[in-house]
């Protein structure tokens, strides 16, 4: 009886066919379980990828590769220092910012990385004439980097090549306009000037780039000139060493001279005020003097001769005789022939009538007059 045959299994597990009988199998035989679920996993993963005796579909491994090309084609890592510029069909559709960033794939989106924050260097050196008509070799350097990515790639053709050209048109310019003295000696103003320049120009050819330093290093004469240009530099120096020499005696010897002068002006003022006050008072002291004599002409007379005598005989020295005399040495000029003769100079001796004179009303007519000049502070009394 077959063993498939409904009804009469009674509940006992039928015998498998033997090889080579007639009886089919319609189940498959049971493959042996790896335990736990990875092995479970790993048979579906080898279901996936045709496993099998076939090896699977070709079709199914494009697919797979496919997918992985898409997933890492959409993503895009952006350096800190770069900027990508994303363009959509040829189009510029945004700019990505430093860090991981997806986008369309390709060729819907396509990106571009520009490095926007290292600064670049450009160093030349040229040939240039002067508004004296000189020719000085000028070297610079200018510093620059990309400002907007975008303008840097499609703003202008080759941008950098821009800012070369656009750098040397810049510096003949303000060389041009300066003239030998100041393109060797002065030339901070002209690099400030030159960089501005570059700058507008760079902005208006769309470049994109932004200059941050622009230096003229070296302003020299050409080679043919410059034992000339030498010489001429050491007599300027030596012209400003001289000028400043100058200017430092004049600073010294100005200060002196006005304070003499201020000095000077000083004592003649007091020195006019003085006499002009003496005079004053001589005057004012004659005039009281010629009242006093017109009131009493004897006794101002007198009086006047005995304060002369005082004045003259107080600085000389008194010598004692061994008569008892007084006698008084004056120091009066002797004369020429007097000291010819003695070969010493020895003061005249005044007799006592004219040292003391005799009292009585006769001797008041041989007094002297009294003169204007003599001294009489005394009349005021």
């Amino acid at each position: 009886m077959a063993w498939n045959i409904p009804g009469k299994n009674n509940g006992e597990r039928p015998e498998r066919p033997r090889p080579g009988g007639d009886g089919r199998n319609p189940w498959p035989p049971k493959r042996r379980r790896s335990g736990g679920g990875l092995g479970d996993l790993g048979d579906r993963l080898r279901g996936l990828f045709g496993g099998g005796p076939g090896g699977g579909s070709p079709l199914r491994w494009i697919a797979i590769a496919l997918v992985l090309w898409l997933v890492f084609n959409c993503f895009v890592l952006i350096g800190e220092q770069q900027r990508g510029v994303v363009l959509r069909f040829g189009q510029v559709a945004r700019v990505m910012q430093p860090g991981p960033n997806f986008k369309a794939p390709w060729p819907i989106e396509t990106v571009t990385k520009v490095d926007a924050t290292t600064v670049r260097t450009f160093t030349n050196s040229l040939p240039v004439l002067t508004r004296d008509e000189n020719i000085v070799t000028v070297s610079f350097n200018v510093q620059y980097r990309v400002s907007d990515p975008e303008l840097f790639l499609f703003g202008t053709q080759n941008a950098t090549r821009v800012l070369e050209q656009i750098a040397q048109s810049a510096v003949r310019e303000q060389i041009g306009r300066a003239d030998l003295d100041t393109a060797l000696n002065a030339r901070g103003p002209l690099s400030v000037a030159a960089s501005t320049a570059l700058q507008a120009s760079l902005e208006a050819y769309r470049t994109g780039l932004v200059v941050t330093e622009l230096n003229l290093q070296d302003a020299r004469p050409p080679e043919e000139v410059k034992p000339a240009f030498d010489e001429v530099n050491s007599a300027q120096q030596t012209n400003e060493r001289l000028v400043n020499e100058a200017r430092a005696y004049a600073a010294r010897v100005v200060p002196e001279a006005r304070g003499d002068a201020q000095r000077l002006r000083t004592t003649a003022e007091g020195y006019k005020t003085a006499a002009v006050a003496r005079a004053t008072g001589d005057a004012e002291r004659f005039s009281l003097l010629v009242d006093e004599y017109r009131n009493a002409p004897d006794v101002t007379r007198k009086r006047l001769w005995l304060e002369t005598v005082q004045d003259v005989l107080a600085d000389n020295r008194t010598v004692v005789g061994g008569d008892g005399r007084q006698l008084i040495y004056v120091p009066m000029t002797q004369q020429p022939e007097t000291a010819s003769s003695s070969g010493t100079q020895q003061p005249p001796v005044l007799p006592p009538e004219i040292v003391m004179p005799a009292n009585g009303a006769g001797s008041e007519s041989t007094l002297p007059r009294p003169t204007r000049g003599a001294r009489g502070e005394g009349g005021n009394r």
